[in-house]
């Protein structure tokens, strides 16, 4: 019995890409063009990354269900998500994206057997370790997201914006303050 699954790892991924939709959809259009420092990427680009992000797993994962690294073209792979990421691109259509790209990604999650998470897929000549199971290279779009959702929710400070998470969290110890005040 496995107590983390395909089922499992879906909705923890749709969780984590809807608050960076709800972040996404927050920020003002006028402020996707912010960047941090000149040579980083614009608020616009971060969101077109995380996006598109999940398609280097799913190419590898899904699509090739590869069981090595090796001869994987990996920078003709990146450069076309490179090149996506500098489109321009709506505040609409970014968020349109995020949706389709994160529950395609996710349905594709559902769909992949405990068999085949647990296979071990090859890494690249020279990686330590020299091999990972699917599932833990599965969870790595997951936890890309949240890095760069961290990212973003720097930005939502420097912008004035208080991040969605934490005024929840705050609503939620107010909340407790006065039923305990209540008692």
């Amino acid at each position: 019995m496995s107590y983390y699954g395909p089922k499992e790892l879906a909705a923890a991924f749709r969780t984590v890409r809807n608050n960076t939709i709800t972040i996404a959809e927050e920020i003002p259009e006028e402020h996707y063009g912010y960047r941090v420092t000149p040579d980083s990427r614009s608020l616009a680009e971060a969101l077109v990354h995380i996006a598109v992000g999940t398609r280097f797993p799913e190419q590898v994962h899904i699509v090739e269900r590869r069981t090595t690294m090796e001869g994987f073209d990996f920078m003709g792979f990146l450069s076309k998500l490179t090149a996506e990421e500098k489109a321009p691109r709506s505040k609409r259509e970014i968020v349109d994206l995020l949706r389709s790209e994160g529950e395609k990604f996710a349905q594709a999650l559902e769909g992949i057997s405990e068999d085949a998470l647990a296979e071990r897929v090859g890494l690249a000549p020279g990686m330590v370790p020299s091999t990972k199971s699917r599932f833990e290279m599965l969870l790595g779009p997951k936890e890309h997201e949240m890095h760069h959702r961290a990212q973003l929710m720097v930005v939502e400070r420097s912008l004035g914006i208080t991040p969605h998470l934490t005024r929840q969290m705050q609503e939620r110890m107010a909340a407790m303050r006065a039923a305990q005040a209540g008692k």
